[in-house]
């Protein structure tokens, strides 16, 4: 097949905020043509779609009626076991997971083991595409000592993350000087270990009936307000990492309304799921951060609505089936999530209609490749094909064998999700 021709689809594209039925026409990976529904013989490109039906035999036609067709989606941060753990996760389950969600970009955090310190390490995504590296701000992610950040920048890194939190603050003011003239991102996590000490669950009324040690929600949000004032100072823009509380997205509305030059993401369970679900004691709602109150939750949807919020992150963290089948307290943080945010999200804020599917992608694709500083995916006549087909009305069961990460690690672990991705085409990715 040559061609690939797709009917009747709903075409989302939050760049130009494109909304409606047309045909699309796919040719060696390239968008050939766009028509709306039905096509009129005087518009361009109307010719294209029409050889295109008549040569049946070199096209493959997929009837996409109720389907949805939108740019590839793009991840901030996630976490890979390769180097180090590949019984969690190699590169390639990485990237195979990735796609079986509709995602064409990856960012991939640093804390490997060696940790993506020096651009040998980052030498190991040239195989990997649509894998994007994020370069360690300090070597080894211990905090102590910054990395040659112009020889990572030289190597190709997405941008400076050591993905964990920096409690330097001499280093970290360092950073912010010494990384502004490099132009690369530079997301940083608010996160004060001291007072999270032996905590496991964000502390108030939940975590006092469930009996989970409470972590405070000043362990966020005192370490974020630190951090904007080195910004105000320093003008250095900063990506805020894995907001989790009401008061850390009123923070950073005023922080904006201030114009300080921050972009902020929200991890994708915490829409989801909050310490009410703790109930179950499901040790895959074990997350750092915690997951919040009802109140951080509707907070953090009225931050992506209003603006104050940049993205969603799926900060995917895989943990083999013995590391996380055990009490919630010993299990170590982290979920996976590539395959499954689309169809949660959607079901979710868009079946229900809380969002339109415009609010989804531009949370999911536009928003978090303008944070990373990249020309967003796109679906325009001439460029390459970077998009996926999703089918919201699609059942299918989360299990081992349906999953393509090497791990299994979710709360919906052999329940339904209704939604999955059919195709997706790479671009230049």
């Amino acid at each position: 097949m040559t061609r690939t021709l797709i009917r009747q689809v709903r075409l989302i594209n939050p760049l130009d905020q494109t909304d409606r039925i047309v045909d699309i026409l796919v040719a060696k990976n390239i968008v050939e043509a766009i028509e709306p529904l039905p096509p009129r013989e005087d518009t361009p490109g109307t010719q294209k779609i029409n050889a295109a039906i008549a040569k049946t035999e070199s096209t493959e036609m997929i009837d996409a009626t109720g389907w949805v067709l939108g740019p590839g989606l793009v991840d901030l941060y996630s976490q890979s076991g390769e180097p180090g753990h590949e019984s969690r996760e190699t590169l390639k389950s990485l990237e195979h997971s990735a796609r079986a969600g509709g995602f064409t970009r990856v960012g991939v955090l640093p804390t490997t083991c060696p940790s993506l310190d020096a651009p040998a390490q980052i030498g190991l995504f040239q195989a990997y595409p649509h894998l994007l590296p994020w370069g360690a701000v300090t070597l080894g992610n211990q905090g102590q000592q910054l990395t040659d950040l112009t020889d990572l920048a030289a190597a190709g890194i997405v941008g400076f993350t050591d993905g964990v939190p920096i409690a330097n603050s001499v280093l970290l003011r360092r950073l912010l000087e010494y990384a502004h003239p490099l132009q690369r991102p530079i997301a940083l996590w608010p996160y004060d270990r001291i007072l999270v000490g032996h905590g496991t669950a964000r502390e108030g009324p939940d975590s006092i009936r469930l009996g989970f040690p409470g972590i405070p929600a000043i362990a966020e949000t005192a370490p974020l307000a630190a951090l904007l004032e080195f910004v105000a100072e320093l003008r250095t823009p900063v990506h805020i990492m894995r907001v989790s509380t009401a008061r850390s997205v009123a923070l950073l509305r005023q922080a904006k309304a201030r114009g300080l030059p921050v972009t902020a993401s929200v991890p994708w369970l915490h829409l989801l799921f909050t310490t009410q679900d703790l109930a179950t004691y499901d040790p895959n709602l074990r997350l750092e951060p915690p997951l919040g109150s009802p109140g951080d939750q509707q907070a953090l949807l009225t931050g992506l609505e209003d603006g104050t919020l940049d993205a969603i992150a799926i900060d995917h963290t895989a943990y083999t089936y013995e590391e996380k089948t055990v009490a919630f307290g010993n299990a170590p943080p982290g979920a996976i999530g590539l395959e499954l945010a689309l169809p949660a999200l959607w079901q979710a804020f868009v079946a229900t209609q809380r969002w339109q599917p415009l609010q989804l992608w531009q949370y999911l694709s536009l928003q978090p490749a303008q944070c990373l500083q990249l020309k967003p995916p796109t679906v325009e006549v001439g460029q390459p094909a970077e998009m996926l087909l999703f089918n919201p009305n699609q059942t299918w069961t989360v299990s081992p064998t349906t999953l393509q990460s090497r791990c299994a690690n979710t709360p919906w672990l052999h329940q339904t999700l209704h939604g999955r991705v059919e195709h997706i085409w790479s671009g230049r990715y």
